[in-house]
Parts: structure tokens; sequence; C-alpha cells
């Protein structure tokens, strides 16, 4: 379980940063443009803002083992950014294309979840602890 959980936190890390990167810097007319309805362009910024950040607390609280309690905390906040992409691309009267932010809401969700059970009540711990869920990827000694 903690390899699947390794491996779609990289995967969806990618895929925020992309897409937080994306909307970052591309101009707020041409991103307005590509809405299936019509945003403020300062909160599509925020939610670039929060695409990269989530994307950033879903590695590096278990590859610094600092606070890995954030991790699922990232994962729930990136679900709620993938419940209303879902309900905005549906809106805008495109069932097909809301199946991928979906999907991305599912895996983050299974992320979050998965690393809720395995992170002890109170997950804030720094020390890296055997019982912190985390497990390295290679067993190095």
């Amino acid at each position: 379980m903690t390899y699947a959980l390794w491996i779609v936190q990289g995967l969806l890390a990618l895929i925020f940063l992309f897409a937080g990167g994306v909307k970052l810097v591309m101009p707020i007319e041409e991103m307005t443009k590509q809405m299936p309805l019509p945003l403020p362009g300062l909160f599509l910024r925020f939610i670039a803002v929060a695409e990269v950040l989530g994307a950033l607390g879903l590695i590096l609280p278990g590859l610094l083992r600092i606070r890995p309690g954030l991790t699922p905390l990232a994962a729930a906040g990136l679900v709620i950014i993938m419940v209303g992409a879902t309900v905005l691309t549906l809106a805008g009267g495109d069932v097909g294309p809301a199946l991928f932010p979906l999907v991305v809401g599912l895996l983050a969700a299974f992320v979050a979840y998965g690393r809720w059970r395995r992170t002890p009540p109170g997950g804030s711990r720094g020390s890296g602890s055997a019982d912190s869920g985390y497990r390295p990827l290679s067993t190095g000694s």
C-alpha cells in the first residue's frame, strides 16, 4: 500500500505542478477564454497557487520526514479543487471532459484517506519515527 500511495502521490504532484504552473504563467485573458464558465482572473491565480502548494504538500513532508500529517491535508485540499473543477466543467455542458478532474479528485481522495490512516493522530511528528506511516522507497541499509 505504501508503494501505491507514493506512486499516486508522485503522479498527482506532477499533474498539479503542471496545471498550476501553466495557470501561473499564462496571461489571465487567455485563461478566462479557456474556461467553460467565466471566472475572475485573481481567483484563477489563487487556484494555481493552491495547486502548486498542494503538489509540494503531497511529496515534501514524506521525503523530508517533517510534518507528515500535512500530506493528507494537502490531498484533501486538492480534492476540494477537483470537486470544483468537475462541477464547473459539468455546468459548462461538457460531460466527457469532466471525467478527468473527477478521476484526479478520486485519486487525491485515495491519497488523503490512505495517508490519514497511516499517519498517527496529531501526525506532525518531525522525527520521522517508524510509526509515522512513511517508509523509505528503498532500504539503503
